[in-house]
């Protein structure tokens, strides 16, 4: 089968296509042949070496996808179309993968392996920060900074569905993207200074940096700031600053789980959440998708497909 590694840290071009045996699923797991895989603002800092979680290369990158059932050692059977997320060393990036059992779920019968491929990262962040962390409610008034990426265009839609007003950050070219989404109110960050806003209930930042210690003056007395970028920011000062302000911040670090997993398959199937998919690339064009991701130029997900 084909994969895609890496020797080295770096830009994208240390991407490369390597030959290597199709793995073999131990107790416990399954073997996936991969139809789609979406990529990641993870895996372009672990492919650069800014945050190091597996050692050093060679490894294959690549969280999350969609695809069918080859073989089974579990529940699932040969055939079964199934979507999940995977963790590198050994990641998706491939044309087959390994994955526990527990990682994986029917993919939503309502959208295709691309779009199903674009959900389990980028979509469970969303869904655990909204729905499980601030539990939004109907009336409350959601800021999602980064509001066209792939965290946060669905984010978009899980806090509209729950009856929140949603306002956006965003650049001015992504403004009608986001209105068909349902965004209430949109601000372009490049020239407007989003700070003015005032009464939001909750912020999802996308971004990080000092993008969530500006953010707590929007908030209400109670209100949440949740910070969803993973490692890499040092958070004291919004953090201490929160505290002292009758605030509340939180960085959340996505926790998968099966259990979620069905649920935002049936929040797709039921209530019509839909990735955004900006384009698809073959498997051997990563670097070409690397190189996209890190233009600010994509609106929702980029997906590769073997």
């Amino acid at each position: 089968m084909r994969k895609i590694s890496q020797r080295t840290l770096g830009g994208p071009e240390v991407l490369e296509v390597v030959e290597a045996e199709r793995p073999v699923p131990g107790p416990g797991e399954v073997l996936v042949r991969v139809r789609a895989v979406g990529v990641n603002p993870a895996d372009r800092k672990v492919r650069s070496g800014f945050v190091r979680l597996f050692g050093d290369p060679p490894f294959t990158l690549g969280h999350e996808f969609s695809g069918e059932v080859a073989e089974s050692n579990g529940t699932f059977r040969p055939g079964d179309e199934v979507y999940g997320w995977v963790t590198p060393p050994h990641g998706a990036y491939a044309d087959y993968v390994v994955v526990p059992e527990d990682s994986l779920a029917t993919k939503p019968s309502s959208i295709d392996h691309v779009h199903a491929a674009a959900l389990p990262i980028a979509g469970l962040t969303a869904w655990q920060a909204l729905v499980q962390v601030a539990d939004v409610r109907q009336g409350q008034r959601v800021l999602v900074h980064g509001a066209a990426g792939g965290v946060g265009h669905l984010a978009v839609q899980i806090a509209k569905s729950r009856g929140a007003q949603v306002i956006g950050t965003a650049r001015a070219a992504k403004h009608d993207f986001l209105r068909q989404l349902g965004a209430d109110e949109l601000i372009d960050h490049t020239t407007e200074d989003f700070t003015r806003l005032r009464d939001v209930d909750v912020v999802l930042d996308t971004v990080s940096g000092d993008v969530g210690l500006r953010s707590l003056p929007t908030l209400r007395p109670g209100g949440t700031v949740i910070d969803v970028v993973g490692i890499g920011y040092d958070r004291t000062a919004v953090s201490e600053q929160a505290a002292a302000t009758g605030r509340r911040f939180v960085e959340h670090n996505l926790a998968p789980t099966p259990a979620d997993l069905t649920a935002l398959a049936a929040a797709v199937d039921r209530d019509g959440l839909r990735p955004s998919v900006d384009r698809t690339l073959p498997l051997t064009d990563a670097a070409k998708a690397h190189e996209l991701g890190e233009s600010g130029t994509v609106r929702g997900k980029v997906v590769l497909v073997p």
